[in-house]
């Protein structure tokens, strides 16, 4: 089939269907539109200062994400892991030294991290 009945073909299809043209217009622009939580870096650390010796792993680089963004993620995470944590000013904290493991579950989710 050659470029022009392909491209009249095409025409009268979209003519022919009205809807699916508005429906392709919102896919694209929910494609497009990408979510600015997943441009940045997140930052993961282990530390283990003014905890009584005990280890915890920080999430960090949330400051664009709302506060019950910050929770979901936390508890899903959490979850996930098996473990404890908390949540606290655009920062998730996990018990112990998870950073592998919270590394690759939020490569799983498609964050960048660093």
């Amino acid at each position: 089939m050659k470029t022009n009945d392909l491209q009249a073909g095409l025409k009268v299809f979209l003519e022919n269907n009205p809807g699916l043209v508005n429906d392709l217009d919102k896919i694209v622009e929910e494609k497009t539109s990408v979510d600015t939580r997943f441009k940045t870096a997140l930052h993961v650390s282990v530390e283990k200062k003014g905890r009584s010796g005990k280890i915890a792993t920080f999430i960090d680089g949330l400051e664009e994400w709302t506060p019950q963004q910050v929770e979901e993620l936390a508890a899903e995470m959490k979850k996930k892991l098996g473990t404890g944590g908390s949540c606290r000013e655009n920062e998730i904290l996990i018990q112990g030294n998870r950073r592998d493991d919270v590394v690759s579950f939020l490569k799983s989710k498609g964050f960048k991290t660093r």
